[in-house]
């Protein structure tokens, strides 16, 4: 290419919008916020939008760089970069602020699109309005001019806790991770299951409410429990621990810690349900993977889960063991009635969350901004 070819490109180039995706918690791929990060910066790549030129942010962007080469401009993270002296001076015509409670943020005033997950740190961190994680978001969404949802019920949740600025508002659900199935005919855990189990996977903690599952365990004696997730928390130590002795169902619960994605994929194949009993979800996307086996689900009839669930789901209204008991042996003696129908209709319901669509609808905020 020559000086005169380049620069012609560089013109062209340079008149194009650009997007800063504050992406750095990609590098958590085992946390919703690490999935969220990589599959839309994944959907935007096989959108292959000619109209905007997008910079993803990360602490290490080499793998991102083999995987989508030159489409994006790449950002390495600094931790730095969180003081206000050190914030990032360029001046992109979109900053889009893909997790809501990152310190990361631009030196100058631009156009600003801030992604609401949920509010849960009102329970979990402090309903104080003036402490600091709730004095953080409040400021986010102060300088957004456009304000994204995951969900109906986070759009909810922060108009009820927080003062939302007069911007637009958008509520774009999050894709099935799982939409192609990637498992080999062949694969095998590391933690192999023998006998009928019902499985969930998620962070050890008092908002994934694991415990319940195991009081309800010891009223289901033909199952096991599979527990999947970052285990070596205080809850897993404590109340899941206790829970599990109490009941004497060493052998009847298993836990695996962190597993890779044909684990998974191999759980959710051969489980008899999915199981989810959480307190708060901003979406909750286990349970429409688990959905895309054809598998039913059992979960809480609470925040987001409505939502993703459907009428496809099963719902507890609440956490007591016989209860909860009774809508799974109902639950499942509805499914094997009809189990080939149902799953089909459980496959064909995770259609409507797809990250190709996610991607197109946030790439319309992006351009609502500027053009």
């Amino acid at each position: 290419m020559n000086n005169q070819e380049f620069s012609f490109i560089f013109a062209i180039m340079s008149s194009i919008p650009t997007v800063f995706l504050e992406s750095h918690n990609i590098k958590n791929l085992k946390t919703g916020f690490g999935q969220f990060n990589y599959h839309l910066i994944k959907g935007i790549y096989e959108a292959q939008e000619t109209d905007l030129r997008c910079t993803l942010y990360a602490k290490n962007p080499t793998p991102l760089q083999e995987e989508f080469g030159d489409y994006f401009d790449y950002k390495k993270y600094y931790t730095l970069h969180r003081r206000a002296p050190f914030r990032i001076r360029k001046k992109y015509d979109v900053w889009h602020s893909l997790n809501q409670n990152v310190k990361i943020e631009p030196h100058h005033d631009l156009p600003y699109v801030l992604t609401v997950h949920d509010v849960n740190f009102i329970d979990e961190v402090s309903t104080d309005l003036n402490h600091e994680s709730n004095q953080r978001f409040q400021a986010k969404l102060d300088r957004s001019h456009a304000i994204t949802y995951i969900s109906k019920y986070s759009q909810a949740s922060t108009h009820k806790y927080f003062k939302v600025p007069n911007v637009p508002e958008h509520i774009i659900y999050n894709g099935n991770t799982l939409e192609i199935i990637t498992l080999p005919k062949d694969h095998h855990p590391k933690v192999a299951i023998e006998g009928p189990f019902l499985f969930s996977i998620g962070e050890f903690s008092t908002r994934k409410n694991f415990h319940s599952l195991v009081e309800m365990l010891a009223l289901v004696p033909e199952y096991k429990l599979v527990l999947s997730g970052n285990s070596g928390t205080d809850y897993a130590k404590t109340t899941l621990q206790a829970s599990i002795e109490k009941h004497g169902l060493q052998d009847r619960v298993i836990i695996t810690g962190k597993i890779s994605e044909f684990d998974k994929q191999y759980y959710l194949k051969h489980c008899t349900a999915f199981v989810f009993p959480s307190l708060r979800e901003g979406f909750g996307i286990p349970p429409i993977e688990a959905m895309r086996f054809g598998k039913p689900v059992f979960i809480s009839n609470n925040t987001s889960l409505p939502e993703v669930g459907g009428t496809h789901a099963f719902y507890w209204d609440h956490y007591d063991p016989e209860y909860m008991a009774t809508v799974l042996k109902e639950g499942l003696a509805m499914y094997f009635k009809n189990q080939e129908a149902l799953s089909k209709a459980y496959i064909e319901h995770t259609k409507q969350f797809s990250w190709a669509r996610a991607a197109q609808h946030y790439i319309d905020v992006y351009k609502s901004l500027t053009f």
